[in-house]
């Protein structure tokens, strides 16, 4: 059997314990930095100086809202699609696609990127990454929906205050995509948005389009903020040439 001088198995020893100490800095360090950003975005909800609360920020966006909309349901649950609404929602192509042709997303949906809102005392802006830098325009100055609307792919919105939550109430889309599922000209889309601390955006949606669905829907999601990030520059034309390659549902 071999054996090993006791001075040469204690230096092995002091110097694994060292070598342990040193690994297990960063690790610490990282989750004493992780605990001061958690800390941070459960700070109080920011208001603007009416007292109102302030949704300014970049958000992150959830992917449940990013490609098929059914992620975002409960479990269990299955959009009360129409006959010729599930019927063209199965034929729909990933080409096909609005977002694979450089268009808005509408909504409820999103793109995979950043979005920041700014806020003052009548307007309320979405402005997006994505999209060629598209961007929604929310009323906070109590005017009506017009009578004569103009269809768009992010409709019209107007937006009341109910305690602290933001009610946006959004008509005149045209005819587009809500994830792969058809929407009529007839949707409206009622957002409830409720930031609970500084870090998190609550928001539930109910979707009513009697032209596709059997009857109106909602689904829930909690945005968070990225208080590092910027938006970057991004460039997508319309007219596209890359989705004629793209195959698959």
């Amino acid at each position: 059997m071999t054996r090993f001088p006791v001075k040469r198995i204690l230096t092995a020893t002091l110097m694994l314990t060292a070598a342990w100490a040193i690994l297990s800095l960063p690790a610490a360090g990282q989750a004493k930095g992780k605990g001061k950003a958690a800390k941070a975005k459960s700070a109080p909800t920011p208001r603007t100086a009416d007292g109102k609360v302030d949704f300014t920020g970049i958000w992150t966006a959830d992917r449940n809202f990013i490609y098929d909309i059914h992620d975002a349901l409960k479990p269990g649950e299955e959009l009360p699609l129409q006959p010729w609404a599930l019927k063209t929602a199965r034929e729909r192509m990933s080409k096909d696609d609005p977002e694979a042709l450089c268009l808005p997303t509408g909504v409820p949906r999103q793109a995979p990127y950043p979005w920041r809102i700014m806020q003052n005392a009548t307007h309320m802006f979405f402005l997006f990454e994505g999209n060629i830098h598209s961007y929604r325009q929310i009323f906070l100055d109590g005017r009506a929906h017009p009578k004569d609307l103009n269809p768009n792919w992010y409709g019209h919105s107007t937006a009341k205050w109910e305690g602290d939550t933001l009610v946006i109430d959004t008509l005149g889309f045209n005819e587009g995509w809500i994830g792969f599922n058809p929407s009529t000209e007839k949707l409206h889309v009622t957002e409830r948005y409720r930031r609970r601390d500084l870090g998190r955006l609550d928001i539930k949606i109910e979707v009513a389009d009697p032209g596709a669905y059997a009857r109106p829907w909602t689904i829930n999601t909690t945005w968070e903020l990225d208080p590092k990030a910027e938006l970057l520059e991004y460039v997508c034309g319309e007219n596209n040439v890359d989705p004629a390659h793209m195959v698959g549902k």
